[in-house]
Formats: structure tokens, sequence, C-alpha cells
């Protein structure tokens, strides 16, 4: 059996537990010792972080041989065409190449948390919700795609990883999964030490 930590990330919180310039960090939210992220979420987005001290459990859901898909809400400036939808779709060529088909669909405003600072409000446009599955993890990439089709992301909230949701979790919130898994691990996905977590009073 292996830990899962599923912690819902808030806005400019990095993913790392120390930072030398001072900003919010995984250390202020969270006080399990010995886990680490098992992969990563951009400082200015915000949602799902699966967190864990088993190396082998991060491997199987940060290696893009797996293919875990990730999906997100998306705050985005205007209102996407249909042409645009299908272009995010279909995949946009970004600096490092064309992005793999991704599910899009524009969406009613959901129920999500108030954001500290919220985003800012402009009277004379419209801004649009929108659902983005994909399947990699390239560095801000629903940002450079919403970009590539002229409308700038202004809020990210990832919602679900693979077979894991966001669920009612609230800035700042965490959960505890056991995840059953062969324990034997391949060369080179050496396990981090295992230490019994210690839950955070909320």
């Amino acid at each position: 059996m292996s830990t899962l930590y599923l912690f819902h990330k808030p806005f400019q919180v990095l993913t790392q537990f120390t930072d030398h310039q001072g900003r919010d960090t995984l250390a202020q939210w969270l006080s399990i010792p010995d886990i680490y992220p098992a992969g990563r979420l951009d400082y200015d987005s915000e949602g799902l972080l699966l967190l864990t001290d088993d190396g082998m459990l991060a491997h199987r859901i940060t290696h893009p041989d797996h293919k875990q898909s990730k999906t997100y809400l998306v705050l985005v400036e205007g209102q996407p065409d249909d042409n645009a939808l299908k272009a995010l779709a279909r995949g946009v060529t970004l600096k490092d190449g064309l992005t793999r088909p991704a599910r899009v669909r524009r969406i009613d405003t959901p129920v999500v948390s108030r954001r500290e600072p919220p985003v800012r409000h402009r009277a004379n446009i419209v801004d649009t919700w929108l659902e983005i599955s994909i399947t990699e993890g390239r560095n801000r990439q629903v940002r450079r795609m919403t970009a590539h089709v002229g409308h700038p992301t202004l809020r990210l909230i990832r919602t679900a990883i693979g077979q894991w949701t966001l669920g009612t979790l609230s800035p700042g919130e965490w959960r505890r999964e056991t995840i059953h898994m062969p324990r034997t691990s391949r060369p080179g996905q050496a396990r981090a030490p295992r230490s019994r977590p210690r839950r955070k009073e909320q």
C-alpha cells in the first residue's frame, strides 16, 4: 500500500517546500514529513496537487508513458468561437511543437472559491469559462494554448489528475488516500523514505 495526499493548492503558492525569495510554499499549508509533489502546478494556478512519499507511485503518476489526463477549469479573456475551440481540441503548434488532441468545451460559470486577489473585472469585456482536458504536461501548456488562439487565460484551476479529483476540497485543504499497487520497483525507481503522516488541523 502507498499513501497519496490530494491538496488544493491556493493561488500564488509554489509547489515546493522552500523558497529563497520568501514566497509562499507548501510548507505554509502541509506539515506532513518526507512527502514531495508528484508533478507540478504553476505558482499562479490553483487546484489539485498530488503528493506522496513513495517514489514508485510518483513515477506512475508523472511519467509520460502513463498519459494521465489532467482537467482544468479555465477562465479566458473574450468569447472563443467554435473555430478556436476546434483548434484547441485538434492541437495547436507551440514553440515546443504540436500539442496532443484535447477535450475542450464551454461551460457555465462554475462554483469556485474566491481568489485573492480576484481576477480583475473589465466591464467592456466578456470572459468565458472552459473545461480543458489534456494528456501531456508541458510548461504552462494550457495558458500557452489559449493564448495561441487569441484568448489569454485569466484563471486556471486543476480539478482532476487521472482518477483523482479535487472534489469538495477548499484552497489549503487536503485529504489522504491509500493506494494499492505492486510494491516492487523497476531499476531506477527508488522509493523515498516512508514515515507516519501527521494531519494538520484545519
